[in-house]
């Protein structure tokens, strides 16, 4: 298995920019497609944005298309969310996950995923 470990959080002004940044350990990193979602007070987690094994391959949600930069290296072992042009909309708790198997496709469902971290909180201000 492996084990998340998500940094980079914390309380921007809107317009600005924050890396949120994960930290796997355990198994081979490029045995898994990776995710991060995110959840804000008093809704349902929802996908944010995917990378496949290689890295070949990402998808976003719509509301974060053009701002958002998910990226990977698997020999460090680590996963990255770029976010620029941050709105207060973009506040919640954000989580990493991991999705064993070597799919073409990105995973947009959570469903998929097998292993997920701790979360890190990210608060844009207005």
């Amino acid at each position: 298995q492996v084990q998340l470990v998500e940094s980079g959080g914390g309380l921007v002004q809107a317009g600005g920019s924050v890396r949120l940044s994960c930290a796997a350990s355990g198994r081979t990193l490029s045995n898994y497609a990776m995710g991060w979602f995110r959840q804000a007070p008093g809704k349902e987690r929802e996908f944010v944005a995917a990378i496949t094994w290689s890295g070949h391959s990402t998808d976003y949600a719509d509301s974060v298309k053009g701002r958002f930069t998910i990226s990977r290296d698997n020999a460090k072992k680590m996963v990255w969310l770029q976010m620029n042009s941050l709105k207060p909309e973009d506040t919640g708790v954000y989580y990493c996950a991991a999705d064993f198997g070597r799919s073409s496709s990105a995973r947009t469902s959570s469903g998929n995923y097998d292993y997920w971290g701790q979360g890190t909180q990210v608060t844009v201000s207005s």
